[in-house]
């Protein structure tokens, strides 16, 4: 695929920049007024099929299943962004006054209101702008409640399936991490559990369901025990489109959780952003939640910015305000009902996918799974792994699922199929997957020269990684 300036030649663009002259230079600078840069002279309709031919070789939910494990690929509701481009939301401005953004102050309370009831906490905070960051949040919330009590705890413990960014966030916050094994069964080790616990650890982080897209059956075991031993427990939500509905975080035993809203209610997820990660707490925790919080007085909302215990401001605003609307939008037309039958469908097409796999792929951790699960390349012949197995799907039309992650699983592959495909996509993943194990025995330079039909084809992955071409010399 050409670049833009290799379509480029003298005479093809009819437009002309205006002159400059006659500008009042106090309005626009000099070093904006040039017309020596070097732009591309295209006629329009070459431009237009150069972006249109681009945007052709991306690859997204609406081009086909984009099984991403952990990560919640689903299709999105175009309603959704319909809604959230009308002029009175999307022309609002951040700076507005609270009595020319009632209506939007009115959403985020009412959206605040639909995750406590989902999730059973006291209190949502919406400022936070990723799962990360939502992460970060419950991490200082924990730190100013230990402070606050007097108790100087300095641990944090983190299990060896949790996601990479729950051991970031600890450290960031000057924690020390300890990370707790997973047993045969994919649970939290209890055993090693008990005996690291002690009156340093503040809190344990953990994912529900876990990365192995399993939910740990020790569950209430470990609740019980952290606070036995006076620890707060930080529920992982990322994964909350398995178990909404169904069960809530707060009766499983948590103090606190994040959820992402990009990947379970709706929301465009990856990209870089933007996203939302809002907190939810215990009522003893609320008192630390960030400023501002969203309140109602009567018949009015307002953002209250004094609290003496809060950990302080986290974001320049209150939040993405059009990521949480779209989640508001999700959450009111699916429903109670609704939003119970997208778990159980999440669970149903990931287990469907599962059962079928298994017999032709390893499944290191035989059991029901929730979401999401891990098969990985064990008994593959040929010096054929993951790697190649994920590219060969490529040349079929799917985007390949996770791949090397979670790290306890040697050569994973982890598979979340969502909510939001049909019985004969998912038919049609697990006959790509059967042909691409039987190529794997028949024609394996098939698979280890893949992929042949992408507009990129096989590229060393550890070089693009470590020197990525970013710059083009004309």
């Amino acid at each position: 695929m050409k670049l833009i300036f290799e379509h480029s030649s003298k005479g093809q663009n009819k437009y002309r920049i205006p002159s400059y002259e006659g500008i009042n230079k106090s309005i626009i600078p000099d070093k904006f007024l040039r017309n020596d840069e070097p732009l591309p002279d295209v006629a329009e309709p070459e431009v237009v099929r150069h972006y249109n031919n681009l945007s052709r070789m991306n690859f997204g939910v609406d081009n086909g299943m984009y099984p991403l494990g952990s990560c919640t690929m689903k299709y999105n509701p175009k309603i959704n962004e319909k809604l959230a481009k009308r002029s009175g939301f999307a022309d609002l401005h951040p700076l507005s006054d609270e009595s020319c953004s009632q209506g939007a102050l009115r959403i985020l309370y009412d959206l605040s209101d639909y995750l406590c009831r989902i999730t059973g906490f006291s209190q949502f905070t919406l400022a936070p702008a990723a799962g990360s960051h939502g992460e970060l949040t419950g991490v200082m919330i924990i730190k100013k409640f230990f402070e606050s009590t007097g108790d100087k705890r300095d641990t944090i413990l983190i299990p060896d399936s949790a996601h990479g960014t729950n051991p970031a966030t600890v450290a960031m916050c000057g924690f020390k991490v300890k990370e707790v094994p997973s047993d045969s069964e994919g649970n939290v080790d209890i055993e090693v559990l008990k005996s690291m616990l002690n009156e340093n650890v503040a809190a344990m982080m953990l994912t529900s369901p876990n990365t192995l897209g399993l939910y740990d059956r020790n569950l209430a075991a470990v609740s019980r025990m952290l606070h036995e031993n006076g620890s707060l427990f930080y529920g992982d939500g990322a994964n909350l489109n398995a178990t909404m509905g169904r069960t809530r975080f707060k009766d499983m035993g948590f103090d606190m959780m994040h959820i992402n809203l990009h990947k379970t209610f709706s929301t465009p997820h990856g990209g870089g952003g933007p996203g939302s990660g809002p907190l939810g707490v215990t009522a003893k925790l609320a008192k630390f939640l960030p400023i501002p919080c969203i309140e109602k007085i009567e018949d009015r909302y307002i953002l209250n910015f004094e609290s003496e215990d809060s950990i302080g401001r986290i974001h320049s605003f209150y939040g993405n305000f059009a990521i949480c609307l779209r989640a508001y939008i999700y959450i009111r037309m699916l429903g109670a009902d609704g939003i119970r039958e997208a778990a159980e469908t999440a669970v149903l097409n990931a287990n469907y996918l599962m059962a079928r796999l298994k017999k032709i792929y390893n499944l290191p951790i035989d059991r029901t799974c929730m979401h999401e699960f891990v098969l990985n390349d064990k008994g593959i012949p040929n010096g054929i792994t993951t790697n190649e197995i994920a590219k060969r799907i490529l040349d079929y039309g799917f985007h390949a699922p996770t791949v090397y992650f979670p790290l306890l699983i040697s050569g994973a592959m982890m598979i979340e199929p969502t909510e939001t495909e049909s019985l004969e996509s998912l038919d049609r993943f697990v006959e790509v997957l059967e042909k691409i194990r039987k190529e794997c025995d028949e024609n394996p330079e098939a698979v280890l020269s893949a992929p042949g039909n992408t507009p990129v084809r096989r590229v060393d992955t550890v070089l693009a990684a470590k020197t990525p071409v970013l710059t083009w010399d004309q």
